[in-house]
């Protein structure tokens, strides 16, 4: 039987961080005098009684018993975890205490977070001092910045211009800001012949900063090595990549600033009292994304300016928890609080927002899949040595249709492949619930929805944004895994995105030209109820009048794991001059390769 925790003792935790951030607020506003006895006495209450002093912990969970227990309480769980511990983020003794009511044990991993955030940034700026160059692709010796990321994704675009173009994602942040990517592919300008895509993503979590890392080196990688690497340059000739290193523009920009120790000197001036230093480096730790109020958008380049969401506690929406398949279920809070679940609704970590992809960040992942055959996805994130693959969910939970949810319906091949990539960096090969069970999350989704692989990649052993030394090892691999590490592991992934015996093939004859698009509308269910999901994607036939276009399964896993017997279609025009000439329905699955006749599609009707 699960123990129930008061939930007014959760109250205190989250009552604490609120209180502090608005001194954060009030210290950094102008500088102070140390003997201040109003900031003296404050000090003294919140240092004695330990409020706010963020660590680390590795709770025992030996069990499934112990995780769903510890799951329940409404912690900030890291994405870290073993057969017996789960890593949780503690900022005050109130935490604690919900720990030992609930009867669970505890060993500290990280003493203190915003010294720890200093060690590591003095650490950085050592390495940088005596490495003129890391063995990145890029080089690099230091964390990138937001704008950093930036710059160079548009100069890669600009100095190779028919490998790289720059996406502007549809919708800009909640802070306004804009949010981009790049496609990589040999004549990447051109509309696509048939190629699928390989899509890959970083910082989804704020504070998940090597996320970000090794996403980009990868894009940076097949740029470099495109003509020069055979594989590299095969799989470029066959198909694309996607890069989106940054997610969470607003989060990662107030993480990466706020976790920058320079930044932190400077308020150390203004606040002898060292209170704003310790509250605004939490920021580093930050969870979500910008939301303050449901429905209600963020005033443009406010974000920065708001210190409501301190580590993973306090406003924002969980991003990894507001995607549409099975949304709202285990492991991700609702909008109320549950008394019962310990939940603090939209204040809790996994606050799932709204609705199904409320916020505009998994609005663009949404769009980026929808629009384009993603035959993979790996989705990074930070830290625990995992490979998770779908489902989120233990198989024998019940679900709202009041049957188990089960496996997914691909669990062999996600299996293998996951086996084949955890070779190359040592990373467990697991289920997503063997770390904690999740609904909403990004690979989820996009596997239910499209049938594409997915993965997330929970990147490093330790903590959120390690020293840079160890970004480049799990990029590069070390010891046994020197030389593959998660870069061979990202290239097994894009040999399985260009691996028709993973995907459907369609083939055939069509005026040269000729608009192929492949469309299909759907209810998509949540966990209680459905929404209307479309995809649709296109590409243009080549001068050889011949086609052939790796494409996702018709039918979706979600509706196989239900019916094995059930064959969805989709709906395949062919358009000549903006004009559509012929329509038929298709249906065609893993591993089939289907002979389609479109030449009469080059007539005109009547």
């Amino acid at each position: 039987m699960t123990r129930r925790i008061p939930r007014r003792r959760l109250h205190l935790g989250a009552a604490t961080l609120a209180a502090a951030a608005l001194a954060a607020g009030a210290l950094s506003a102008q500088p102070v005098a140390a003997s201040s006895p109003d900031i003296d006495d404050l000090l003294s209450q919140v240092r004695h009684a330990g409020l706010f002093s963020p660590q680390l912990v590795r709770v025992d969970t030996p069990n499934a018993a112990s995780r769903s227990l510890l799951g329940s309480l409404g912690l900030d769980l890291a994405e870290s975890a073993g057969r017996d511990f789960t890593d949780v983020v503690v900022s005050s003794e109130a935490e604690k205490a919900l720990l030992r009511s609930a009867g669970l044990t505890w060993k500290v991993a990280i003493a203190d977070l915003a010294r720890r955030e200093a060690r590591n940034a003095e650490a950085d700026r050592r390495y940088a001092a005596r490495k003129a160059a890391s063995g990145l692709p890029s080089g690099r010796t230091s964390y990138r910045t937001l704008a950093d990321y930036n710059r160079e994704m548009a100069a890669m675009a600009k100095n190779r211009p028919n490998l790289v173009k720059s996406i502007k994602l549809k919708r800009p942040s909640l802070d306004g800001r804009a949010i981009y990517g790049i496609e990589i592919g040999r004549n990447v300008r051109r509309a696509n012949s048939g190629q699928p895509t390989f899509f890959i993503m970083g910082a989804h979590h704020a504070r998940e900063w090597p996320s970000a890392e090794n996403t980009m080196e990868f894009a940076v990688d097949l740029v470099k090595n495109y003509g020069k690497n055979a594989r590299i340059t095969d799989l470029l000739s066959r198909g694309r990549v996607l890069v989106v290193p940054v997610v969470n523009a607003d989060g990662f920009d107030m993480s990466r600033t706020s976790g920058d120790q320079l930044d932190l000197n400077f308020l150390n001036a203004y606040d002898p009292t060292g209170l704003a230093s310790i509250l605004v480096s939490i920021q580093a730790y930050k969870r979500k994304n910008c939301r303050i109020i449901d429905g209600v958008d963020t005033p443009d380049g406010t974000c920065a300016l708001s210190l409501a969401s301190p580590g993973g506690f306090g406003a924002g929406v969980d991003l990894n928890r507001n995607y549409g398949g099975l949304w709202g279920g285990p492991g991700a809070a609702a909008q109320t609080p549950n008394p019962l679940t310990a939940e603090l609704g939209p204040f809790d970590p996994t606050y799932r927002g709204a609705a199904p992809f409320s916020e505009p960040e998994s609005q663009n992942v949404r769009d980026l899949v929808a629009e384009r055959q993603v035959t993979m996805l790996i989705t990074n994130h930070t830290f625990g040595d995992l490979i998770l693959r779908p489902n989120g969910v233990n198989p024998k939970t019940i679900g709202h249709n009041g049957k188990p949810v089960g496996d997914s319906p691909d669990e062999a091949g996600l299996k293998k492949l996951g086996a084949a990539m955890s070779a190359q960096n040592g990373y467990a090969n697991q289920h997503g619930w063997e770390l904690y069970d999740t609904t909403g999350t990004t690979e989820d989704w996009s596997y239910n929805a499209t049938g594409g692989y997915g993965y997330t990649f929970e990147i490093g052993g330790n903590e959120f944004h390690p020293p840079f030394q160890q970004v480049v090892g799990q990029y590069l691999g070390t010891g046994k895994y020197a030389g593959k590490g998660n870069r061979e592991a990202y290239l097994i992934a894009f040999e399985h995105a260009v691996d028709t015996e993973f995907s459907g093939v369609l083939q055939g004859r069509a005026p040269k030209g000729a608009v192929l698009r492949l469309s299909k509308t759907y209810a998509m269910p949540t966990w209680e109820s459905t929404y209307r999901e479309l995809l649709s994607s296109s590409m243009t036939v080549p001068a050889s009048g011949t086609f052939s276009w790796i494409v996702n399964p018709s039918t979706r896993p979600i509706t196989l794991a239900t019916n094995p017997k059930a064959k969805e279609t989709y709906t395949l025009t062919c358009s000549v001059g903006g004009t559509v000439r012929q329509t038929s329905k298709v249906y065609v699955e893993r591993g089939q390769t289907l002979s389609l006749d479109l030449s009469r599609c080059g007539a005109k009707k009547g």
